[in-house]
């Protein structure tokens, strides 16, 4: 994958799940990187060098914490369409997304699955360099989640 995308915290700091496992494996040149940028806002995306990664770029989200940032639907939305635009501004080809938001953030794991899946649905057609989209999901039941999403998109 040309572009990850890192489930973010406002400071861009390492911290635990998605984000602290991209920074331990990119090193200290990230963290350094992701100063220039921090705070960011629910919904917002920002991308940087992938550093110690084999891949281009990593794209940074803040989704929102469910019921806190609100609208938290639309806010988990931009954060998908952001994070697109950006990889399609660098002419990135592939990009592989987690499942923002649904981890200490409390997202219902369904609910984003739809909105992300949807989201990404929606969008790519606009794109012309984007042709590779992934989610690298948590485990078995998660992938579960998207794939039965993902059919219920198709079959719309």
């Amino acid at each position: 994958m040309a572009a990850i995308v890192n489930a973010a915290n406002a400071q861009l700091r390492t911290g635990g799940g998605v984000a602290g496992a991209i920074h331990r494996s990119a090193g200290p040149g990230l963290a350094a990187e992701c100063r220039e940028f921090a705070p960011i806002r629910p919904g917002q995306a920002i991308i940087t060098g992938a550093h110690r990664l084999p891949n281009r770029y990593v794209i940074h989200c803040l989704g929102p914490v469910y019921g806190v940032d609100e609208p938290s639907d639309e806010l988990l939305a931009s954060c998908f369409r952001n994070a697109l635009k950006l990889a399609e501004e660098k002419g990135v080809e592939s990009i592989a997304f987690p499942a923002i938001s649904t981890g200490v953030f409390g997202f219902p794991l369904q609910s984003a699955a739809k909105i992300a899946l949807k989201t990404v649905l929606d969008v790519l057609p606009d794109f012309t360099r984007v042709n590779h989209v992934r989610f690298v999901l948590f485990s078995d039941a998660d992938l579960q989640v998207f794939a039965e999403t993902l059919s219920a998109c198709a079959n719309a």
